[in-house]
Formats: structure tokens, C-alpha cells, sequence
């Protein structure tokens, strides 16, 4: 029962750091403009994501525009592209191998062993694709926090950090969190299998060995 719940817990974990990592991969706020010094007009926000940038205007009007070339991208963004996507794929492989390998799920009709390495491999799935995705959003928020504290970076080129770059972390803690989840549960799994291989050791009681004795004596005086 527990472990059944334990299962279910990491894949709900799983399955909304894959939501977010999807969510973060098309969101345009990534880059956010700041209104520091002469910097002051606020009714024009300016968004900065992996495939568009957007201009909001007083909460009114919004345009999009996509990227007409990639290298017309900061090298962070253009890096960050592939590891978003690379990503999204491992977690949704990460997710969908952590399904079959559910215990209450019959997709493959294997022992429990089996299952038990499906599981760990949704879990090591899980924790990549928390890795990879913590690369680029802690690499495009480190290159924002350098050029704001950068003197000779002109004020209307400075951003700040975006919602997606938070929602990227969360994502990403929730994946490397669900891995955990179903890396500790196979090897807790491993740990009860090991000791129900090994049978106690029976030594014979007091009673037993009155019971043997009085059978021996028995059989001798039958032979007498």
C-alpha cells in the first residue's frame, strides 16, 4: 500500500515538472525588460523568450514576433533552445517508462524484478531531465544578472529575470525530485527482495528435542 502510494506521489511529481518543462519551453518570458535610471517607460514591457520576443503595452495590446534567425540570438538562448527541447523529450520518456513500470498498470506482463529496473530507469530519466533542463536557466539567468551589474551595457539593453526562468526551476526540482522518488523506492525494493531470500536459520526447541529423544528410546526398546 505504501509503496503503491509512494509510486503514485512521484509520478504526479514527474508528471508536472514535464508540464512545466513544456510550459517553460514556449514561454516568451524569459527575458524581461527593467525600468532602472532613464529607463522609465513602463505602460512598454519587452519580452525575451527561446523562439519569439513580445512587446506589451499597457496590459492592452500584445505583439509577437518569432525569431527570424537563430543567430540573431544571445549564445546562452541559442544553446538553451536544444536543451529545452532535449529536456522536454527525456521528460516525457522519463514519464511514460515510469507508467508501464507502475505497479498497477498491466502494459507488460513481467515479474516484479523486472518492473523494479523499469522503475529505476524512469528515475535516472527523471533526474537527467532535471539536470539538463537546470543548465540553461540557471546559464541565461547568470548572463542577465552579469549584464545588469555591467557598467558598459547600455540601460535599455539590461533585463531582468523572467517568470519562466522561476517556473524553470520548480520544473526542474520536481523532476529531479520524482527521480529521487523512484531511485529510493527500487532500492527499498532491493533491500526487502535480499532479505526474503534469506531464510532464517531453525534450531530445534527444548520440546523438539525431548520429542527425538523419547522417539529413540521408542525404537530401542522395541529391538530389545
Amino acid at each position: 500500500m505504501v509503496s503503491g502510494a509512494l509510486q503514485i506521489a512521484g509520478l504526479i511529481i514527474g508528471g508536472i515538472g514535464m508540464i512545466g518543462t513544456f510550459t517553460v519551453t514556449g514561454m516568451p518570458q524569459w527575458r524581461v525588460s527593467a525600468f532602472i535610471e532613464n529607463n522609465i517607460i513602463v505602460f512598454e514591457t519587452i519580452w525575451e523568450g527561446l523562439w519569439m520576443h513580445c512587446i506589451r503595452q499597457a496590459n492592452i495590446r500584445m505583439q509577437c514576433k518569432v525569431y527570424d534567425s537563430v543567430l540573431a540570438l544571445s549564445p546562452d538562448l541559442q544553446a538553451s533552445r536544444g536543451l529545452m527541447c532535449a529536456g522536454s523529450v527525456l521528460s516525457f520518456l522519463a514519464f511514460m517508462v515510469a507508467v508501464i513500470g507502475m505497479k498497477c498498470t498491466q502494459c507488460v506482463q513481467s515479474s516484479w524484478q523486472a518492473k523494479g529496473y523499469i522503475i529505476l530507469t524512469a528515475g535516472l530519466l527523471f533526474i537527467l531531465s532535471g539536470a539538463v533542463e537546470l543548465i540553461p536557466v540557471c546559464w541565461v539567468a547568470n548572463t542577465i544578472i552579469s549584464d545588469f551589474y555591467n557598467p558598459m551595457v547600455n540601460v535599455a539593453q539590461k533585463r531582468e529575470l523572467g517568470e519562466a526562468l522561476y517556473l524553470g526551476w520548480v520544473a526542474a526540482f520536481c523532476l529531479i525530485a520524482a527521480g529521487a522518488i523512484f531511485c529510493c523506492f527500487c532500492c527499498c525494493c532491493e533491500k526487502t527482495r535480499s532479505y526474503g531470500y534469506s531464510a532464517p536459520t531453525h534450531y530445534p526447541t527444548h520440546s523438539q528435542h525431548l520429542h527425538k529423544k523419547t522417539e529413540c528410546s521408542y525404537s530401542k526398546s522395541q529391538y530389545v
